[in-house]
């Protein structure tokens, strides 16, 4: 990665379509057949061309590594289906919950700067109690 790239910018590129069929099962370790199957099953959605060739992103590479390691457990294809529709909703939430944090510790900050100030106020208004001593009674 070059200097000055976003994450947002390292997301793009990793989703950008690179692989054709035959390398990207070649990069998973399986048949392009399986490939073609798994996006009948909804398993995987690769990006297309103009030429309508499915082209696969480094996303999609990292999707099949799970998917054949979900299968060599047993699971078949229904069942993978939900883990991974599981393990995307785990990493929407994951990310909800990051910017819930920041925005939690905007709102600190912000809050803690409203005190300060408020605080910093009242120091100067305050005037030190003097207590007035009782006023002498004279007897007549």
């Amino acid at each position: 990665m070059s200097e000055g790239q976003t994450p947002g910018h390292r997301r793009r590129e990793a989703a950008r379509g690179l692989y054709m069929i035959s390398v990207a099962a070649e990069l998973a370790g399986v048949h392009p057949q399986t490939l073609r199957t798994y996006e009948r099953r909804g398993l995987l959605t690769p990006r297309r061309s103009a030429g309508n060739t499915r082209k696969y992103s480094d996303e999609d590479i990292k999707r099949l590594e799970r998917i054949k390691e979900l299968a060599e457990t047993g699971l078949n294809l229904a069942g993978i289906r939900v883990v991974l529709d599981m393990d995307d909703r785990v990493t929407e939430l994951a990310g909800q919950l990051e910017k819930a944090r920041a925005e939690l510790k905007r709102a600190r900050e912000a809050v803690a700067d409203e005190v300060a100030a408020v605080h910093s106020q009242y120091r100067r208004e305050l005037v030190p109690f003097q207590p007035h001593l009782p006023a002498r009674r004279t007897t007549a």
